[in-house]
Order: structure tokens, then C-alpha cells, then sequence
């Protein structure tokens, strides 16, 4: 450390005698002094986490008398008063007020320096804050770290969705003290490198939901292409060849043709590359080697496609609620009701309709409740107090078993409409017919997987098999 101080000091808290050692080696009756600057949100929560977590905090402002509320048991300094009085400050203040740290680079002279900032959109500036921060300050130990984490997630303590935290710097030093605190706040750290990372740190708050971007892509390509698919077929059609304009079911009735469809489509996506995988094991006789990149995406991407199924699946259920109320079909009642009255006649009960009807609707609640167990396992906090056995039987097991009921539901909805040459409009098969090829082509190579034989192949090579010969079983190896 420096010794560079003037004796007129000797009675302050000098920078220089505040170690670099990691902060939890500290004595259990002594109190760890930690520095912010800044009072904001962001500012006020860290400082309260901190006294929670046993640290003591001393804010730096420029207004120590008029800064606003800060945490209970916080002390409120000058600027220069706080930097001296601990050897490791948060700096929660925006780039653009970085300026006056220049006139503190006596007092930051070996200090860390915390970066917590982030930028309203990439590429604002053309360096990093955080090394903008190193070249403006250049004696002390700038760390980039918490800049993932809100004012929000910090005031009440991590989540599983917010528990990781990233940091960078050049002292493997300065991080590892800001990793003790970070530790004891409750989060999990991921080390980065040096503080050329602090580009890459500083856009992922900015990023838009990026493990979302190819399910949503998904989700709207079909969404936009059924529902061009059924205007044509319904709306189009009638206007060119009955003369009839049926626009006004567009809202209600063909929407509600889609979504079923969307839904089925994207749940199937779930579980096709696992179907894939599993062939693609058996073919190579191996678990060892890497799936294709786009089959990685793919899989990685399963969770948001499920829920994004499970959303358009209960816009069908609440769209179908509905279908009572609606003017057209309370008209379309009324009008049949009075025109068999005026004829005097009754339509006889039909018991195959009655058992495919009820079937159909048992069919698809029992689908949409399983949709529902699907959906809320994968949320973090409910999926983490379940064991891996739990969580793979709901959503890998249970998950068929709803791809099954929901893909029975659709055929049912169906029946015999196939046989039928009027529901080939300009030759076209109706939307749910295209909507089953996927869930049927995955049930089917399921229930392959299944096969006494395959499943035996598979567990073997799952388990750490390798097949190096076809022609020379001696050659064939279990691995542990």
C-alpha cells in the first residue's frame, strides 16, 4: 500500500490502512464499513441489504444534510469523508455524474470501486462505464458487478430468477472482496474475466427478453399464417362463391380456430427434439457426442415454448366460454328454434353424437388442466422444491399424457369432417387437419421409443454405452 500520506492526517481513517483482504476475514466483533454514493432506489436498497447482511454503510453525497431518507443505521458523509472511510465503494450514480470523481482520486487511490451502472441503450458511449471509470480513476481497483440486479431484487432479497449475479476486473483481489459481499447478500457469482467484459455486462440488463426471441418468432409465423389460412378459407370463400359476408366471425369464431391450433402445434414443438435427440442416440450408438446447434436452440428454448402454448391455449378456453353469449349464435338458436316450431318438428336424440360430444369436452378439460400442472412446475420456485424425479414424471410423463388428451380432443372435434368433400374448400383441408400432423408424428415416434427393445437400447446408451463395433460385441463398453 501507498505511504504517501502527510502526518496531518494521523487522526482520520487513512485509505492506505484499509487492506485488500478478503472482507470476511474480518473479527467477529468488528463491523465492516461499507461506502455508497448515491441515494437513489438503487442506492437506499443495496445500503439496506447491506445492514441486514451485518455490514455497516456510510453514504457519500454532496448534500450530506439534504440528501433524502437513507436505511436506518446508515451514516450520511461528504464525498471525500466517505471514500477515506472504507476500502470498498459502490458507486450507484449514472455515468454522466462520474466527473467529480476525478477530484477524489486521492481519496480513491487503491479503493475498490463497484461499478453497479448501466446505459439506457447499447453502444452509447464508445467504451464501457466501468472502464471509463478505471481511466478516470486509474489507482484504484474499479470491479464490475450488480448491474443485473434492480433496486427491487436487492431490497427483497434474491429470487431463483435473480439469484446469479456477473462481475469483471483486472484485480483478482478487489473481485474476490466484492464477491464475499456479494456472497453474503445472498447471490451467486459468476466471474467474467477481466474488465474488457464490462461491455457485455452492461447489455444484458438491455437486452429484450432474449431466450423468448425464436419462440415468439414461432408463435407469430403460425399464428400469421392460420390465420390467413382461415380467412381464405371461410370469410374468402363464402364472399366469392355464395356471394355471403361473414367478415364479422373473424373476431370471435375464426380467432378461436387459430389458437387451438397455435397451441397443439407449439406444445408438439416441445417435446419433438427430445423424440429427435433420443433417435439421433440410438443412431450414432453414443451419448458422447454434441447435438447439432440448431438442436440445442431448440431445446433450450422447450420452457418458452410451452408456456407461450399454455397462453394460447387459455385464449381458447376463454374464447369458447364466450360462444353462449354471442349475438350471432343466440340468432342462429332462436331462428332454428322458430323454424321448427312453425314446421312442428323435433330432432331425434342422437346417442353417438352425445358420447363424441362429451368425449370431446372431457377430452380437452382434462388436456387444459394437465396444461396447467405443466405450466406451473416450470416456474422457478415450484420446480426447485421438487425433486428430478418429480420434475422430469410432470413434465416429461405428464407432458405426453397432455399432448395425447389435447391431440384426442382435436380428432374428436373432427370426427368424420375428412369423409366429407364440401370441408375441402378450393381444396384445401381445414386448419385442425394440418395442426395434427406434428402431435401425431411425435406420439407416434414416442410410442416407438417405447418399444420394449428401443427403450432397452436407449437406457443402455443414456447410461454410458457406447457402441465402437456393431460386428464385435466384445468391443462394446460401459463407461462410468
Amino acid at each position: 500500500m501507498s505511504t504517501d500520506r502527510p502526518n496531518s492526517m494521523s487522526k482520520e481513517v487513512k485509505p492506505e490502512s484499509v487492506s485488500l483482504r478478503p472482507l470476511g476475514t474480518a473479527a467477529a466483533h468488528e463491523q465492516e464499513l461499507l461506502c455508497i454514493f448515491g441515494t437513489g432506489d438503487l442506492g437506499r436498497s443495496l445500503g439496506q441489504r447491506l445492514l441486514q447482511s451485518g455490514y455497516g454503510v456510510v453514504y457519500g453525497s454532496r448534500r450530506p444534510n439534504s440528501c433524502g431518507p437513507v436505511p436506518q443505521g446508515a451514516k450520511v458523509m461528504s464525498h471525500e469523508a466517505a471514500a477515506q472511510s472504507a476500502s470498498l465503494v459502490f458507486l450507484c450514480i449514472r455515468r454522466e455524474h462520474y466527473d467529480f470523481l476525478a477530484t477524489l482520486e486521492r481519496q480513491l487511490k487503491g479503493k475498490v470501486l463497484v461499478d453497479v451502472s448501466n446505459n439506457l441503450k447499447k453502444n452509447l458511449y464508445p467504451e464501457a462505464n466501468a472502464e471509463y471509470l478505471q481511466r478516470l480513476i486509474p489507482g484504484a481497483h474499479v470491479v464490475k458487478a450488480l448491474n443485473t440486479l434492480s433496486a427491487w431484487a436487492l431490497q427483497n432479497g434474491p429470487s431463483d430468477a435473480n439469484r446469479q449475479v456477473y462481475m469483471c476486473g483486472n484485480s483478482a483481489e478487489a473481485k474476490q472482496a466484492v464477491a464475499e459481499v456479494a456472497t453474503k447478500l445472498g447471490f451467486s457469482v459468476l466471474d467474467r474475466g477481466s474488465l474488457t467484459a464490462a461491455r457485455e455486462l452492461e447489455d444484458i440488463p438491455l437486452q429484450l427478453f432474449p431466450e423468448w426471441r425464436l419462440p415468439l418468432r414461432v408463435a407469430i409465423g403460425l399464428t400469421t399464417f392460420f390465420f390467413f389460412y382461415v380467412v381464405i378459407r371461410d370469410v374468402v370463400y363464402a364472399y366469392v362463391d355464395q356471394g355471403k359476408d361473414i367478415s364479422f366471425r373473424i373476431m370471435v369464431s375464426l380467432a378461436n380456430r387459430v389458437f387451438p391450433v397455435v397451441s397443439l402445434i407449439m406444445l408438439s414443438l416441445c417435446y419433438l427434439p427430445g423424440v429427435i435427440a433420443a433417435f439421433l442416440q440410438l443412431y450414432r450408438g453414443t451419448k458422447y457426442k454434441r447435438f447439432p446447434d440448431w438442436l440445442d436452440r431448440w431445446m433450450l428454448c422447450r420452457k418458452q415454448l410451452g408456456l407461450l402454448a399454455l397462453g394460447f391455449a387459455s385464449l381458447h378456453v376463454l374464447y369458447t366460454l364466450i360462444i353462449p353469449i354471442r349475438y350471432y349464435v343466440r340468432f342462429k338458436i332462436a331462428a332454428s328454434t322458430i323454424s321448427k316450431m312453425k314446421e312442428n318438428q323435433t330432432s331425434p336424440f342422437d346417442t353417438t353424437s352425445a358420447w363424441r360430444t362429451d368425449s370431446y369436452y372431457s377430452m380437452g378439460i382434462l388436456g387444459f388442466c394437465l396444461y396447467l400442472l405443466l405450466g406451473i412446475t416450470s416456474l422457478p420456485s415450484v420446480s426447485n422444491a421438487l425433486s428430478w424425479r418429480e420434475f422430469s414424471f410432470i413434465q416429461s410423463k405428464l407432458g405426453y399424457l397432455t399432448l395425447f388428451f389435447c391431440t384426442f380432443h382435436t380428432y374428436l372435434y373432427g370426427w368424420d369432417k375428412f369423409l366429407r368433400p364440401s370441408y375441402y374448400k378450393w381444396y384445401t383441408p381445414p386448419a385442425y387437419m394440418l395442426c395434427l400432423v406434428v402431435p401425431s408424428v411425435v406420439i407416434v415416434l414416442k410410442l416407438l421409443i417405447l418399444l420394449p427393445c428401443v427403450d432397452r437400447s436407449l437406457t443402455r446408451i443414456r447410461q454410458g454405452w457406447e457402441r465402437t463395433d456393431p460386428e464385435d460385441d466384445s468391443k462394446k463398453s460401459l463407461l462410468t
